[in-house]
């Protein structure tokens, strides 16, 4: 019956490693109901459990599991079990809310930090199935029990290799790409904002103007002054008009 149950247990483990990229350490989310189940049926969780998954595990809770703990004296027991495992930020650090609430919020719809859960509780357990990709766990006859994959979870694999759907691990790589491409969420290109370069003002532009003079007469030569020099100015003589200028006739 163990050999029969390990192998269930491979097959199991190996379909959420294979679809929904679980891995090494496994990260196991326990509650108080499974704590108080396996003090009754004295199960050393801590030992029994990387057995029964055949791989190394991280054991942890949340702050609402062990306050609720806290509240009822007569699982003390288990509250001593609990408080030696990891404790996992939760949404509800300031405002405790009850176990079962706590543990739905902490998959978030999809699973993406890939807990098993370990819990007795029937409410989160109908929960869990619901959400595709959580392995979970519970006691059963002095043992621990990994069930099998869920409908939802069986579902939405058929779906992925339909091409219906991607999986978590593929809609991350391809909200990676798009960032790398400059695509938004709406597949539309957003170009890169070019960074405006401060430049120098051009140091031409910065000189005074000069005043426009006007143009310069140009300087004259001795010449043209000699010339100038030689007219004379002939002034006509009183009592008549001057002397004809023609030269007389040749006798």
């Amino acid at each position: 019956m163990t050999i029969k149950r390990q192998k269930q247990a491979k097959k199991t483990i190996n379909f959420y490693k294979h679809n929904f990229s679980f891995r090494e350490p496994f990260q196991i989310l326990i509650d108080g109901t499974f704590c108080q189940a396996a003090l009754k049926n004295k199960i050393q969780i801590k030992e029994q459990m990387p057995k029964y998954l055949m791989g190394e595990v991280q054991l942890c809770t949340t702050n609402c599991a062990l306050k609720e703990l806290e509240s009822l004296k007569d699982l003390y027991g288990a509250k001593l079990i609990l408080q030696r495992y990891q404790v996992r930020n939760c949404k509800h650090f300031k405002n405790p809310v009850s176990a079962s609430e706590c543990l739905l919020s902490m998959l978030e719809g999809t699973n993406p930090h890939h807990y098993f859960v370990a819990t007795q509780d029937q409410e989160v357990t109908a929960g869990l199935k619901k959400i595709p990709g959580v392995p979970l766990l519970y006691i059963i006859f002095n043992t621990i029990v990994l069930d099998k994959p869920s409908p939802c979870s069986v579902n939405h694999v058929q779906a992925v290799a339909l091409g219906e759907m991607v999986t978590p691990a593929q809609q991350q790589s391809i909200n990676s790409l798009k960032e790398v491409q400059g695509i938004g969420q709406d597949g539309e290109r957003r170009g890169k904002k070019r960074k405006r370069k401060i430049s120098n003002p051009n140091p031409l532009s910065c000189l005074k103007k000069k005043k426009k003079q006007p143009p310069t007469q140009p300087l004259k030569t001795e010449g043209e002054k000699k010339k100038r020099n030689r007219q004379r100015k002939r002034s006509k003589p009183e009592g008549g008009e001057g002397p004809s200028l023609k030269p007389p006739p040749n006798p």
